[in-house]
């Protein structure tokens, strides 16, 4: 048995096959072979297989989601036929002698860059659809999963670290777990986990490896423990500390259905923090009060091009109703950072944290902005939605934003398409200048939600991704809860409700501050929501 120590940032127990995703087999080298006519065979039989999984994909998605929905893996499908796309990988083998992987990998390339180059926008996006039928090509030459999670067993998932777009697409059914070699506690990683109410271990270092994977596992998402083919007492002892976990959920169980109030009077509203319409089922399951924080980014991740306007209206609509009349507060687009979609062409930065991101690129792409925002209100025919603005600093930026959905109302109107007029505009409070200025702030909002993981960063000039300074990360410090004491005072003398979505809204440890702050609203992972409420009702 071998035993690996990192950082639980999921309670709970898995055992299961361990599936490290090896992203070494997904950058191939240059190798030189004896046999071309047997390479050129492994390249046919390669592309035969890759089409025959996107035939799969696109039937499921048809069955699923209808013909559009489809249409994409039809596309990619039919370029493993075109002889545009097979013929220079075919020439390079021959020619110069070399692996089917990198001889995908080079000509692909070229055929993406050429794609990108063209002027009209529609040829120019289908470089990402090369660059994605190369990738599952190689994936099947090498023998690494495009999707880890598409086969028939339920996996415990492994990785140097996950990224929001890989999260975004896995089967969470054959999800039982997930543990990487670094990764930050406020990752997407851990975010995923915790929604999902699974185990998960971060900062396993170099010792988690592709030579684990296919070995029995147990991970203690608890004590950050992963347990590689775990002897007959570490299995006890890991099934007792599940029936005990399993214990305590049962208790809190007595909590469901009632309000979140404190034994004075003090009524705080639950919500539940969720990243796509699945995790809607999550929210109400776990009993929530409404939706603070709907991250819209995740229908942008994981794909090569923009969702349109019915793609994310249908998404934005499911949620709405499946919360039956209860608040869904959904932000805006928040791409950028450390969540990079190819296709949106973002410039490379030194520090993409202050670069490009969220609130940014909607006022620079405004047609961008406002698919969203027509998406947007249409769902708020269908329920009780509202509308935040990430990352706002100043009120200019507040009042350009209003600008276009202004805009974005007079043309719904005029089309005679239904939507709430009075669907409420609120921002998130991310930076220190928007928590100085939240005074001026609150006159042009209809709420706030502090989101403290940014705030965090940018308040202590610390990388929250950057595990090498994770020392230096004081969620606590006096600074931060005086930006957030300050933002809530001025909330009120407005008269508008203030909320947290971040992380910090789920430490047990600063629920009675908060409370006493005069907070009104947290926001918090499902899986959290009865554990949160359990503590507040007990509170004086």
């Amino acid at each position: 048995m071998i035993t690996l120590k990192g950082k639980g940032v999921s309670v709970g127990i898995a055992t299961g096959k361990l599936l490290f995703i090896d992203r070494s087999k997904f950058v191939p080298e240059r190798k030189a072979i004896t046999d071309v006519a047997g390479e050129l065979q492994r390249f046919a039989h390669a592309s035969k297989t890759a089409q025959d999984q996107l035939s799969k994909l696109a039937e499921e998605m048809k069955e699923k989601l209808g013909e559009e929905h489809a249409a994409l893996f039809e596309v990619h499908s039919m370029m493993l036929a075109d002889t545009d796309f097979t013929d220079p990988i075919r020439k390079i083998i021959s020619e110069e002698v070399v692996c089917a992987e990198y001889a995908t990998l080079r000509a692909s390339t070229v055929l993406a860059q050429e794609f990108a180059d063209l002027e009209d926008e529609y040829m120019s996006a289908r470089a990402a659809d090369v660059r994605d039928v190369a990738k599952r090509v190689i994936a099947v030459l090498s023998g690494a999963p495009v999707d880890p999670t598409s086969g028939p067993e339920q996996v415990i998932l492994a990785t140097d670290d996950f990224t929001p777009s890989e999260t975004a697409q896995f089967d969470r059914s054959k999800v039982l777990a997930l543990v990487s070699q670094a990764g930050a506690a406020n990752s997407h990683t851990a975010i995923f986990a915790r929604t999902m109410n699974i185990p998960a271990i971060i900062g396993l270092g170099a010792s988690l490896s592709a030579g684990l994977s296919g070995l029995p596992v147990a991970v203690d998402g608890e004590g950050g423990e992963l347990y590689v083919e775990p002897d007959a007492d570490v299995v006890a002892r890991l099934q007792e500390k599940a029936a005990k976990i399993k214990g305590e959920r049962a208790q809190l169980e007595q909590y469901r259905g009632k309000p979140t109030v404190t034994k004075s009077g003090k009524k705080i509203k639950l919500y539940a923090n969720i990243g796509s319409a699945k995790d809607a089922d999550s929210a109400v399951n776990n009993d929530a009060e409404g939706v603070g924080l709907f991250r819209s980014e995740f229908l942008y991740l994981g794909r090569d091009d923009y969702p349109d306007e019915m793609v994310q209206f249908e998404s934005y609509k499911t949620v709405a109703e499946r919360l039956n009349g209860k608040l869904v507060v959904i932000r805006t687009l928040d791409i950028g950072a450390d969540k990079q979609a190819d296709y949106f062409k973002l410039p490379h930065e030194e520090n993409p944290a202050l670069g490009m991101r969220a609130i940014r690129i909607c006022l620079t792409r405004k047609d961008l902005f406002k698919t969203q925002l027509r998406a947007l209100y249409r769902a708020s025919a269908f329920g009780n939605v509202a509308i935040m603005f990430p990352m706002i600093s100043s009120v200019k930026e507040l009042l350009q934003a209003k600008t276009i959905t202004a805009e974005v109302r007079a043309e719904l109107t005029e089309k005679n398409i239904k939507f709430n007029p009075d669907t409420p505009i609120g921002i998130m409070v991310e930076t220190p200048a928007s928590a100085i200025i939240s005074d001026q702030l609150a006159r042009e909002a209809d709420f706030f939600s502090i989101g403290t993981n940014d705030l965090t960063q940018y308040t202590l000039a610390v990388d929250r991704q950057n595990e090498s300074i994770s020392e230096f990360v004081d969620t606590h410090h006096e600074a931060i809860l005086r930006l957030i004491q300050m933002t809530v005072d001025n909330a009120h003398k407005a008269g508008i409700w203030a909320g947290i979505c971040g992380s910090l809204g789920a430490d047990p440890t600063l629920t009675q501050r908060f409370v006493d702050m005069g907070i009104d609203e947290l926001s918090v992972e499902p899986s959290a929501i009865l554990r949160l409420r359990s503590r507040i009702n007990e509170m004086a």
